[in-house]
């Protein structure tokens, strides 16, 4: 294994498949000479523009183009540099991609991929700094992946290449940096499968994305307070591993939900009513939230450190359950 920042990990998964499978080829704005972060550099240089193309500063042009293609036969990955631009693609995206395959009678297929920046953390205000993933999760026929390191990155990025549906790829910007060691050559994590991150038997954090992150570090705090948390990654929402929460809930009878977006209908709230309906007589305590407040995300770096979940703020929904 090699020490890979997660933004080059997902750049080595694209680039194995797009020696794999020459169908397979990037677009959007900036993915060549100048890519936004830097991400699809390694890919462009190693393809060309032929491949790896830059568009217009249209989402809709560059999704439109997208469904196109993959119904076509081709597996585009669509950049949308910002999550919160998904809003100007919905039409797209949740009313042509991810109904095609039902209305054609299950004979089309339409294997594109979204890759997408999503959270807070470097001041981008509240036109660029949201976390959408609940818009995704909504709407049958798209899958939902939100990794946290870069070995999953790397494996899930993959996986969502080789799909057949229609995938949005959450990545969060402040991961981009975070390093860990990451497979050589070919590695395919399988979609819908969690991954416990930390082992625990008094109370089951629940994550994905950065709040992995923040959840290991509130488990490091917990430890201290003679409290043993089990942090479950969840890695892709959509499809969800029910099976791995109702298990690690079995052995911790106490839940703790953890995500950057706002409260009010977020993913979390999901989870809770699956545990509410089909695990409740597992809960030894009420199902806690820990989630950024219903706001658009401030500018204000103060504001918006007090927008973010963080570990403190995990540690005391846990010590709250008694």
């Amino acid at each position: 294994m090699a020490v890979r920042n997660f933004g080059q990990a997902i750049a080595d998964g694209l680039i194995l498949e797009m020696e794999r499978d020459p169908d397979v080829y990037i677009v959007g704005e900036d993915v060549a000479t100048f890519p936004a972060f830097g991400v699809t550099r390694a890919c462009y240089e190693r393809f060309g523009a032929t491949r790896v193309r830059d568009t217009p500063v249209s989402e809709t042009a560059i999704m439109g183009h997208a469904v196109g293609a993959a119904a076509a036969g081709l597996r585009p990955v669509a950049e949308i540099m910002f999550m919160d631009f998904l809003g100007i693609i919905l039409d797209e995206l949740a009313n042509q991609a991810a109904k095609m395959h039902y209305m054609f009678g299950g004979t089309m297929k339409v294997p594109l991929v979204v890759r997408t920046v999503s959270g807070a953390g470097i001041g981008a205000a509240a036109q660029h700094s949201q976390s959408l993933e609940a818009w995704v999760t909504h709407t049958p026929g798209l899958k939902m992946i939100a990794p946290s390191t870069p070995a999953d990155a790397k494996g899930l990025i993959a996986a969502a290449v080789r799909d057949d549906n229609p995938v949005v790829f959450m990545e969060h910007k402040l991961l981009y940096a975070t390093e860990g060691e990451v497979p050589d050559g070919e590695y395919v994590l399988p979609i819908g499968k969690a991954d416990i991150k930390r082992a625990g038997s008094d109370v089951t954090i629940v994550s994905w994305s950065s709040m992995v992150q923040k959840s290991l570090a509130a488990a490091d705090l917990l430890a201290a307070d003679g409290v043993a948390a089990e942090v479950l990654d969840l890695r892709t929402l959509v499809p969800l591993d029910k099976d791995a929460i109702l298990e690690s809930l079995g052995r911790t009878h106490r839940l703790v939900i953890v995500h950057e977006a706002v409260k009010t209908s977020g993913f979390g709230a999901e989870v809770a009513a699956i545990v509410a309906d089909e695990g409740f007589d597992l809960l030894d305590a009420p199902i806690k939230r820990v989630t950024a407040p219903d706001t658009p995300v401030p500018f204000s770096p103060v504001l918006e450190a007090a927008f973010v979940p963080d570990a403190a703020k995990i540690r005391a929904a846990v010590l709250s359950l008694g």
